[in-house]
């Protein structure tokens, strides 16, 4: 800041200040929400991770894959466990019927 201003406005400062300390406090705040959003999306992520990877009893490979996109995950490469929009994926389809495993292929 210059110090002529300063001169003629001491009050600049403080101002100036103020002005900082608010938007620090901005993003502190943002700071505190986008940590609570990586939290939340890694005790997801955990969850169906585990999810994913814990196969049933007597379950092979291809049955996996298959249960793992009849329960709205992809399994395609491009893709992989990802959530399905709720919609059939081409990719996943044609990826589970070249495994033998898509029971409408």
């Amino acid at each position: 800041m210059n110090s002529n201003v300063q001169a003629k406005n001491p009050g600049t400062l403080s101002i100036a200040l103020g002005e900082l300390e608010g938007r620090l406090n901005e993003v502190l705040k943002e700071v505190r929400r986008l940590r609570n959003q990586a939290r939340t999306l890694e005790e997801e992520n955990q969850r169906l991770r585990a999810f994913m990877y814990s196969p049933l009893e007597g379950e092979n490979g291809r049955q996996q894959l298959l249960r793992l996109y009849q329960e709205g995950f992809h399994v395609c490469p491009l893709h992989f466990a990802r959530v399905r929009d709720g919609q059939g994926c081409l990719f996943c389809e044609g990826f589970l019927e070249k495994k033998g495993a898509f029971p409408y292929g």
